[in-house]
């Protein structure tokens, strides 16, 4: 039964791919997608051997070539597109100088507990310019996998990671924690091909729709 309806959705998915990419994007966003770790930082390791930096790089390639689909693509912008190591600062500085309007960094999760499940989003942790815009992108994203994808929900976060503080007076920013790769049913969902592909539509399909 797992199986039948992961292949209804999975035929679902394509039907709706093939609707918006016929419809043309209201409006041009400029986003950066900021593709987490890279090169000898491979991130967290997951149970089964894959790696974050992989998993993230496949998401977010997924991502662009969905967007060039489009007949009016959004403007986005990865800060890496193949495995290499990009330090924090250079990603920041890439996403000022492109003036972004949204600064979008994809991680995966790893705990000491192998129970720890669930998705989790960060926004800077100090007063700024767009923290309301951040706080409000954080959990709309975090609700749109909730929804679409059954991802558990483990809050809105707020956190000194580097490239939220070098970001967040100039845009809104994220940093979204996808799963954990230190738990068998996450790891095992984000190493699924179709997995990702369901995943890389949601996602994608929520930053065509959003108000930023």
């Amino acid at each position: 039964m797992k199986n039948l309806l992961k292949n209804v959705s999975f035929v679902i998915l394509l039907l709706k791919m093939c609707f918006i990419f016929g419809q043309e994007s209201t409006a041009q966003k400029r986003i950066i997608i900021d593709v987490g770790h890279g090169g000898k930082d491979s991130g967290a390791i997951g149970i089964n051997g894959i790696q974050e930096k992989d998993v993230v790089l496949s998401i977010a390639n997924a991502i662009s070539r969905l967007n060039n689909k489009l007949e009016k693509p959004l403007d986005i912008y990865l800060t890496r597109y193949s495995d290499t190591l990009i330090s924090l600062s250079d990603r920041t500085k890439l996403a000022k100088a492109l003036n972004a309007d949204l600064f979008v960094s994809l991680h995966c999760n790893h705990s000491d507990n192998p129970n720890a499940r669930g998705v989790e989003v960060f926004v800077a942790d100090k007063s700024s310019t767009y923290k309301d815009d951040s706080t409000w992108f954080a959990f709309q994203v975090q609700a749109a996998l909730n929804k679409e994808l059954g991802f558990e929900s483990r809050g809105v976060k707020f956190a000194n990671f580097q490239v939220l503080k070098e970001t967040t007076n100039h845009f809104p920013s994220v940093l979204v924690e996808l799963g954990f790769l230190s738990n068998n049913d996450e790891v095992n969902y984000l190493a699924n091909d179709i997995n990702i592909t369901m995943l890389v539509w949601t996602l994608f399909k929520f930053l065509t729709q959003i108000g930023i």
